[in-house]
Formats: C-alpha cells, structure tokens, sequence
C-alpha cells in the first residue's frame, strides 16, 4: 500500500486528549476512523457519535486490536504505561501482531526513549525520568520502563512503523506541524515544548509521510523559540 492511499485508520487510545486530537484530525482528512478506549472513557468520544466507530476495551487485549485494525490502512497507537502490568508493551506487540502487513504503524511515546543511543539529555531531564519512574512504580500507577520496551519492539520489527517522540506538551490553539530532528540534543529542540493538538497532528501527518517510515523523529512545536532560531524553510526536519 503506498502512503498517499490511506482511508481508513484505527486510534489505539481514542478516548484521551491526544487520542482525541487525532481522531479530529483523520476525520478532517475524510478517514473513515475506528477507536478503541477502556469501556469506562467511552462516554469521553460522545463529540464523534455517528462519524466513527467505537470499540471498548483494553489496548492491550490481543482480540479486541484484531477486531480494531481489521482493513485498516494506518494505525495511531498511544503508548501508555499504565499500572504494572506491562500495559504499554502488551498494546505494542498487539499493534504488531495484527495489524495489516503493509499498514502504517505510527506510535506516541516521550523524549526519553532513544533508538541508536545517540540522544542527549539534560541533567535535569535525566533526573526526572528516573524519579518518575521509581514514585510511579512505588504507587503502581505507571511503568516508564515498559513504555521503552514497547519500543524496542516497535524498533526491532520490519513493520511500516513511525515512533513520534513528543516533548513537554501544553494545551492552546495549533500552532501547525512540529519540527523534529532524529536525537534529542539537537538544539532545535531546546524550547521542549509541543501544543498537544499539533503533536495528534503530526502522528495522522506521518501516516502519508514515506520520509518519516521507521524513524523516531522527536518534535517540538515549529513557533517556539528554538524552532524559529534554527530552521530554515519549510518546517520539517531539522
């Protein structure tokens, strides 16, 4: 399947605020849409009624994603780690499993994760992952380290798969499509900061996008400070 042919997409956690977005943004491109969401957060895609499909259940039921991305040309998968049960991992390895051969997998995840180990992060970054982890960990409500190995083994498959790694996100209106560079470090990057209406942007973005197929661009939002100082031309990579 060639990228400029995509109609209908499957949002893996549609019924959070980037999941949300990003429907938005697939209806607006004329995309027949399929969400799956927790049966309780249902109620959260009431704004879609009539305009997509809903199917309730947890992401990481193997079933319930073969039902989801059944004829589905791209899939938008949020990587959440919620608890301790390995939630983020389970939800990519469904993706992986079943969905279409030739779909275009795109997948959220933060700064933090680094495919080639070339990333560098700053003192204070470093820190606040690390205690985040453990508090999340101690209160079992999150797992960051499942959300690095639901990408390792995104990275490690020879699917058509894009890895959107977002910076700190804020609400407001969009600003348009985020740069990206390939590491964090680069100092385009520097502003760490992303309206989340334009990082769901970038993710249906990416389903069209040939550049962008097993790449793990990290984006920041194109009018922060940083962006403005360091791109030339059109937005894209930096």
């Amino acid at each position: 399947m060639g990228t400029e042919r995509v109609k209908k997409v499957c949002v893996v956690g549609a019924s959070g605020k980037l999941g949300q977005y990003m429907v938005r943004h697939a209806l607006d491109r004329g995309y027949e849409v399929v969400g799956v969401c927790r049966e309780r957060s249902v109620p959260k895609l009431a704004a879609f009624d009539g305009r997509m499909t809903v199917l309730p259940g947890q992401t990481d039921d193997p079933e319930v994603i073969r039902r989801a991305v059944a004829g589905c040309d791209g899939v938008l998968t949020v990587l959440v780690p919620w608890g301790v049960r390995q939630y983020a991992s389970g939800t990519a390895q469904a993706v992986l499993d079943h969905a279409p051969p030739e779909a275009r997998l795109v997948f959220s995840c933060g700064w933090h994760i680094t495919r080639d180990g070339k990333d560098t992060y700053s003192r204070m970054f470093t820190l606040g992952v690390r205690a985040a982890a453990v508090v999340g960990k101690l209160v079992r409500a999150v797992e960051i380290d499942d959300q690095v190995e639901a990408c390792r083994r995104v990275f490690a498959s020879d699917t058509r798969w894009t890895v959107v790694r977002g910076s700190s996100l804020e609400e407001g209106e969009s600003q348009g499509l985020p740069v990206w560079s390939r590491h964090v470090g680069d100092p385009i990057l520097a502003s760490n900061l992303t309206r989340r209406v334009d990082f769901a942007l970038f993710m249906v973005e990416a389903l069209t996008d040939p550049a962008l197929v097993q790449e793990a661009p990290a984006i920041v939002g194109r009018l922060t400070a940083s962006a403005l100082t360091h791109t030339e031309g059109p937005p894209g990579q930096a």
